[in-house]
Order: C-alpha cells, then sequence, then structure tokens
C-alpha cells in the first residue's frame, strides 16, 4: 500500500523535468540547457563531486578495514559509487527458483561513478540481431544513425583507443592509447600464438588535455572519483556546464514516485519523496524524460497508472519491464610464472586495462548466436585487503625460486610473506563480457505486496539465462584457460562444469541491464519509437538503457549518451514546432 503523504505542488514549472542524472540524464540536461531549455533534474541521492568528496589518494592501509567492502559500498570503501546491490529500506524480490542482482547508485551522476570506462561503440550488426541469425528483434535504428553522435560524444568526454578497421568494432575519435603494461605483453604474445586479436582498448580517460581537463596521473584509482576529473563522469563533463548556462535546477535526495498525467494521458510532471524529510511533492514540466536506470525508469512507469494508462503509463503494449537482460559475464584467472619473483616492473596506467580482446569468430561455427569480448586484468595494483584472491589458491603452483609449497591454507609467518612477495603482480585474469539474447519472458514488474520505506511499490525479477548463454561461458573459459596455458601459465580455478552453468555471473551482476522499455517500430510490441518517445504519450522520454532493443556484448555507457544526445536534438526539434506547448 502507498503511505499517505502530503503533496507539495512546487510553484516553478519547467520545460523538461529529467529523473536521474548520469549518463543519460546528464547530458540530455547539458544538451537542452545549453539550448537554452529550462530544466530540473531530480537525483534521488546527494550532491556528490570527485574532487570534493572521492578518496582517490588514501591508501588502504588508512583504514582499519584495509580497504575492504563495507555495505554501503560493495566494492571497497574507498570506492566512489554510493549504492550497491542491496539498500537498507529499498527491497527487490524475485519469482520463485530465479535469481537476479540489481545494483543502484544514489549519488550525483549515479552509476558514472562506478564503471570501468570501457566505451565501445556498438557496430552494424548489433542494430540487426534478427536479421543477421534469426534472434531477438532488429533496432528501428541503424548504427548510420547512430554514428554521428557516438562522434560528437567521443569528442566532448576524450576516449583513448585506435582504429583497428573491424567491421563490427568500428573505432572512433581517439586520444592516443597507453603503452601496455608488461603481463599485457604477455597477453598480446600469446594472441599472436593462437590467432586472437589483442588490440588498444577504448576507455573514457584522458591520455591528453582536453576541454579543459588534465590528462590522467596514472594514479590506477580510477573507481574512487578522479580528483583531476581525468576521466569521465557525469557531474564533471555534463552537469557542471549544464549548471553555468544557468538553466538548470538540480534537486537532490528526491525520489520519484510516478509521472503525472491529464485527462488528455499526457505528461504533466512527476512527483518525488524527499528522501530526508520524507514530505511528497509534484514537478510540473511540458516534457519528461526518464533517465533513472533501465528497470529504475520502467518501474515508474509502472507505477504511474491513471484512467487513462490503467497498466502504467506508456505501457499500452504491456512491454514495460519485459526483454530485460544483462551483459553474460565469467571470469578466470591464472598465475603466470614468469612474473613471479621479480624485481618491481613500471606498471603506471589508467585505473583498468590497456588491451582487451574484441569478438573474432564466426557464430555460424558455434553453439551461441551472439558475440564477447574478453577484459584483460593482472598487474601490480595497490594491495588491499583480499588482494592477490586468495594465496590459498595459489601455493600449489611451482614458482620462480625453485620451491614448490603444497597447496593448502595459506600459511603464516614468513611462509606466507614469501608467497605474497612472489606471487604479487603474477596473476592475468580475463573477464569475458557477452550478448544475451532478449526474450520476452524474461522481465521485472511490480511487486503489489511490498513497498520500500517511501511507500513505492517495488519490483519483482524474473529472468533467466538460456543454453545460449552458458554454451558461451563454456567457450569463454576454454579460450582465456588456452591463452594462460600460452602464457605458460595455470588457471587457478579447476574449468566449471555444465551444471554450474560453466561459471556464468549471477544475472544483473554485471551491471548492465537494458531493455525494459525497448524501442521498436510497432506500437503493440515495443515502447518506445525511434527517437526513445513513448508510442503512447508524446511528451515522455527515456534516456537510459531501456530502450535497447538489444545488449550487444559491448559496455552500455557511450551508447547510452549517444542516444541521449539524439533524443535531446529530437526534444528541440519537436519544441521548437510547437510539439510539447501546454
Amino acid at each position: 500500500m502507498k503511505k499517505n503523504l502530503p503533496n507539495i505542488i512546487s510553484s516553478n514549472k519547467y520545460d523538461v523535468c529529467i529523473v536521474g542524472s548520469g549518463a543519460g540524464g546528464g547530458m540530455v540536461a547539458k544538451v537542452l540547457a545549453e539550448s537554452g531549455v529550462k530544466v530540473v533534474v531530480l537525483e534521488a541521492g546527494p550532491m556528490w563531486y570527485s574532487e570534493t568528496h572521492g578518496d582517490m589518494f588514501k591508501w588502504n592501509y588508512d583504514s582499519p578495514r584495509r580497504g575492504a567492502a563495507i555495505p554501503e559500498r560493495h566494492f571497497g570503501e574507498f570506492d566512489a559509487c554510493l549504492g550497491g546491490w542491496e539498500l537498507e529500506g529499498e527491497p527487490y524480490t524475485h519469482e520463485a527458483g530465479t535469481q537476479w542482482q540489481w545494483f543502484r547508485g544514489r549519488m550525483l551522476g549515479g552509476r558514472t561513478h562506478h564503471w570501468g570506462r570501457i566505451s565501445l561503440r556498438f557496430g552494424p550488426d548489433d542494430f540487426k540481431g534478427r536479421s543477421k541469425d534469426g534472434a531477438g528483434d532488429d533496432w528501428p535504428i541503424s548504427y548510420e544513425h547512430v554514428s554521428p553522435y557516438y562522434d560528437k560524444v567521443e569528442e566532448l568526454i576524450g576516449m583513448f583507443g585506435t582504429e583497428e578497421g573491424i567491421y563490427n568494432e568500428p573505432g572512433g575519435k581517439y586520444l592516443p592509447p597507453p603503452k601496455p603494461r608488461c603481463y599485457e605483453l604477455l597477453v598480446k604474445k600469446a594472441g599472436r600464438k593462437l590467432d586472437i586479436p589483442v588490440i588498444p582498448s577504448r576507455l573514457s580517460i584522458l591520455t591528453k588535455p582536453h576541454n579543459g581537463r588534465p590528462a590522467c596521473h596514472y594514479c590506477g584509482q580510477c573507481g574512487r572519483g578522479c580528483a583531476t576529473n581525468s576521466n569521465f563522469s557525469s557531474p564533471s563533463v555534463l552537469l557542471r556546464p549544464a549548471l553555468s548556462s544557468g538553466n538548470l535546477d538540480i534537486i537532490p535526495h528526491a525520489m520519484v514516485r510516478e509521472v503525472l498525467t491529464n485527462g488528455d494521458g499526457l505528461a504533466t510532471g512527476v512527483s518525488y519523496v524527499d528522501t530526508q524529510t520524507l514530505e511528497e511533492f509534484q514537478i510540473k514540466a511540458n516534457v519528461v524524460v526518464l533517465a533513472a536506470s533501465a528497470c529504475s525508469s520502467a518501474r515508474i512507469m509502472l507505477n504511474s497508472k491513471s484512467s487513462q494508462h490503467p497498466n502504467g503509463v506508456g505501457n499500452s503494449s504491456d512491454v514495460v519491464g519485459r526483454y530485460l537482460n544483462d551483459t553474460v559475464g565469467t571470469s578466470v584467472a591464472g598465475i603466470v610464472p614468469i612474473l613471479m619473483g621479480g624485481k618491481p616492473r613500471n606498471e603506471d596506467g589508467v585505473g583498468g586495462m590497456h588491451v582487451y580482446i574484441p569478438w573474432w569468430l564466426d557464430n555460424k561455427k558455434l553453439d551461441f548466436r551472439r558475440g564477447y569480448h574478453l577484459e584483460v586484468w593482472g598487474g601490480r595494483g595497490m594491495p588491499g585487503y583480499g588482494f592477490g584472491g586468495g594465496i590459498h589458491r595459489y601455493n600449489g603452483v611451482d614458482y620462480a625460486m625453485g620451491n614448490k609449497r603444497e597447496k593448502g591454507g595459506g600459511g603464516y609467518g614468513q611462509s606466507l610473506k614469501d608467497d605474497y612477495r612472489n606471487f604479487y603482480g603474477a596473476t592475468v585474469g580475463f573477464s569475458g563480457r557477452g550478448e544475451m539474447i532478449a526474450r520476452y519472458d524474461n522481465r521485472c514488474y511490480i511487486d503489489e505486496d511490498t513497498v520500500d520505506k517511501y511507500g513505492i511499490p517495488v519490483l519483482k525479477f524474473d529472468v533467466n539465462f538460456s543454453d545460449e548463454e552458458h554454451n558461451m561461458c563454456k567457450h569463454i573459459h576454454e579460450t582465456a584457460r588456452e591463452l594462460i596455458h600460452t602464457m605458460g601459465g595455470t588457471a587457478v580455478t579447476p574449468m566449471p562444469t555444465k551444471e554450474s552453468g560453466y561459471g556464468i555471473q549471477t544475472p544483473g551482476s554485471i551491471i548492465h541491464e537494458v531493455g525494459t522499455t525497448r524501442m521498436g517500430l510497432d506500437a503493440r510490441t515495443s515502447v518506445l519509437n525511434a527517437h526513445c518517445q513513448s508510442h503512447d504519450v508524446k511528451n515522455l522520454f527515456v534516456a537510459d538503457a531501456g530502450p535497447f532493443t538489444s545488449q550487444a556484448h559491448k559496455n552500455t555507457t557511450l551508447t547510452i549518451m549517444a542516444l541521449a544526445w539524439r533524443t535531446a536534438d529530437y526534444i528541440l526539434d519537436q519544441s521548437k514546432k510547437g510539439a510539447f506547448q501546454g
């Protein structure tokens, strides 16, 4: 049941109300505000800026927990992103026998404070999956529609990478990439032997001064919030210039309950709960843009019921919340003896990989229909709680000093110190990130029996993988283990079994959820049109990963921003034509 809270109507009326301040919301706010549009952004968390609130320069030994995860920060207590898989008073539920992990950011900029800055363009085939292999659906737009916006985003935020001439891995507007580190050179060498391409990464981190921001100084702590703003986050690159225009208001601590509509079914604004006072407010606007993340935006739409929209606003198709999918993920790590017991090497670099492996095979010869890429990791990062991934799993390996310890409990005293010194920097890992095919039955919907602490009904998840995803994980493991073996190393864990799904991670855990408000040409089978505009409500738009018709295996943030910019341009065009005058 909803809590009965008083409604306070803001005296301000905006041209556009945006829900969410991350990659999509920030981009729409910047484009519109700098064009003279009066915009308000509602953010569920507090104001947060990297240079003020981040912990970039702290040592792990500054904490008695040595940087270990805490309930509020699941990726380490110095991680930049406030939020996590479980938030106090904000539950979600599952269908029996299913699993889903839902990571939510609660701060200005949202999850742009928590990502690897991996910025891969979708390729031409990624927009035409059904035409290519018969699975899923084609997008209503093509690569040619989005490519100019990839160019604009890359020129704005600054990225390094290279043009490699690979058809479905198109290059972009890049700064020079950093050189491979020692272990990455070994991966390249192994790749050449196995005919697997290993190419420079494409990350939104500056290797040269760009648009008033300095180059990365290679501290390697991107996940803590960059004090110099050398990597991309929404507050530093999008929201700050939008605020400078004088046309943007930001309201923090605003948990949006629903989209408000009038007798004609058009959006008139939103209602939200102030998370600090629990008062409920209403904001009026001519246009509403939902950019709260794929699942949160779907939740808002499903909770926005009225006589004109009895199934939730924009949901006459009953597709809101359906086709939910996440990136397929699994990882393999190995110990490479040639890297053991050596002298310290120059491990300088950005807080992420300098090389990666794009998809390189023909799926017609495989037992799964879509591709994956391999993210490479290793090196001598700052030691902290749990570093090395559990030394007890390594010490059965022959190592450089000629000693062989039996596999045991990690030891103690001098032998443990010797192990840490010898194994430090000798781990090389590969994380496979693949495409999950979007399916109608995988969905989130409103759990009518549960509300959060603000009285807002919560989401229930019902998502399952298929043999397609499991077979892909088997191939990822076989490939990564072959690379480790070719490097002269040994995988630290046994090959996972079919019964375990070949090590596939829980859906949602890669934090690439998409598809809940998919775009399409047919209003009966999709929520949005090709401009991310509701088929049902002409002044309602979505600007997160919800509009994705399919996932591709590429990280979502770059495409979110490209689509958001395209949507903002369309709102500007339609506004000039008087389409949203109220």
